[in-house]
């Protein structure tokens, strides 16, 4: 590096190379953000964000009360994986915007996994949970909305819950996606033992007989 006139004292680095590099390191590292963020934008204010922020919370609530309740580790996980898998679809698909597709997996993996729950759909029909990402599909048609985000949301949805539920429990099958042990230290808290009854004070401080 020496030879090619590089060094990397930073207080070394003339002004404007200095200034240059950094703004090409942080326009980098803005576009790796933005990977996250395209899963936290719902749109502009009205109709469709508020529906769309309604059922992410709805459907990321019970899962994470229901199916991962003290699995949070397992619950990050399936965010990443189902988020890598949107990205990667996303990219061949020029979508802006991923949170709806992310959404629509939320709800299609709860849906999957509650199927005979009777659900009112905007006030009008009665129906299965199974049917619900279906009828939100359309629902996107009728309004004008892109489908495609919805069926990429739905796709990946089935691929986890196939891998996740129905794949282990075939004749041969096996558990494919397993929760990376770091996640788990972070965020599975080891649970206090509901049998543990320590002594009082008083009693460890006493003289006791032997």
């Amino acid at each position: 590096m020496a030879q090619l006139g590089i060094t990397w004292d930073y207080q070394l680095i003339p002004t404007v190379t200095r200034a240059y590099t950094v703004a090409c390191l942080i326009t980098t590292a803005a576009v790796i953000w933005r990977l996250i963020t395209n899963f936290l934008y719902f749109g502009d204010l009205g109709l469709t964000f508020f529906f769309n922020m309604i059922f992410m919370y709805r459907y990321c609530k019970m899962l994470e009360e229901t199916s991962f309740r003290g699995r949070t580790a397992d619950f990050v996980f399936m965010f990443l994986f189902g988020g890598f898998l949107i990205t990667l679809f996303g990219i061949f698909s020029s979508l802006p915007f991923l949170s709806q597709a992310l959404t629509l997996m939320l709800v299609y993996v709860w849906c999957r996994r509650n199927p005979f729950i009777k659900m009112n759909a905007f006030g009008l029909v009665t129906l299965q949970a199974s049917c619900l990402p279906w009828v939100l599909l359309c629902f996107s048609l009728l309004t004008g909305e892109s489908v495609l985000v919805d069926v990429l949301g739905i796709a990946v949805g089935h691929i986890y819950f196939f891998l996740e539920d129905v794949f282990p429990n075939q004749p041969g099958g096996k558990k494919l996606l397993v929760t990376p042990a770091f996640l788990k230290q972070i965020f599975d808290v080891p649970l206090a033992d509901p049998n543990y009854n320590p002594l009082p004070e008083d009693y460890v401080n006493r003289p006791h007989q032997d």
